[in-house]
């Protein structure tokens, strides 16, 4: 049964790659949507910022999106665009702390110059926003940002992403054990009566669905429009 529904998932992957590929921005937006939390929350859990976060992802998906021939389904498609968007997120710390040194952000502002502007909070009402806003919601972010970046990096994706070890260590290139050591580090670093607590509500932070999710879908099809990389649909 398990082989059989990843065989059907691998199909339905395939045909949405060949849209993609085609340039239909039905097909494009649903690689967004399908995609967009765990980006977010990935990146986020390097650059800890969400306008960056946001921003870095955006890049993520019309790099991918205009470089789909190279894509040669060694890894799940995931995982590829995980790659990219983690590869992106380093560049920036890179580009900022070497900005830091020098005394100058033009090499970081040339980047982010390349990016469509929306905002992070919409006049709109959101609900699924507004209910991560909640007091504890923000403890537990604070609490993760905290952390040293590598064991927040391994926290995010084990336990906020629910990705399992073999899949961490081969994204992050490290060795299973080293991912569960990290973990148990990080867990450690985190208050025990805090986890005991709100353990079972770290699924609810770093939230990229909803209104937020739907505007990242329309700055990637706006920004692929105008590269011509769209045929509609």
């Amino acid at each position: 049964m398990a082989k059989q529904q990843m065989t059907a998932a691998l199909a339905v992957e395939d045909d949405l790659l060949a849209r993609a590929r085609r340039g239909e921005e039905t097909a494009l937006r649903a690689i967004v949507q399908q995609n967009n939390r765990r980006l977010f929350r990935l990146a986020r859990s390097i650059v800890r910022d969400e306008h960056e976060a946001e921003d870095v992802v955006q890049e993520c998906y019309v790099r991918a999106f205009t470089h789909l021939s190279e894509f040669r389904g060694e890894s799940t498609l995931a995982t590829w665009l995980t790659r990219i968007t983690l590869n992106e997120a380093y560049g920036r710390l890179r580009r900022r702390r070497a900005a830091v040194n020098v005394e100058t952000i033009e090499q970081a502002g040339a980047t982010e110059a390349q990016i469509i502007p929306f905002p992070l909070w919409s006049s709109q009402p959101d609900p699924e926003r507004s209910m991560a806003q909640q007091q504890i919601n923000k403890i537990l972010e604070h609490a993760i940002d905290a952390l040293p970046e590598p064991f927040r990096l391994v926290l995010v994706a084990r336990l906020i992403e629910d990705m399992s070890i073999e899949e961490t260590a081969e994204l992050l290139g490290l060795r299973p054990q080293t991912v569960k050591t990290r973990l148990h580090r990080a867990r450690a670093l985190l208050r025990g009566d805090l986890e005991r607590q709100v353990g079972p509500l770290l699924t609810g932070v770093f939230p990229f669905d909803g209104v937020r999710c739907q505007r990242m879908a329309d700055a990637v099809i706006a920004r692929l429009r105008e590269l011509g990389q769209t045929t509609g649909g």
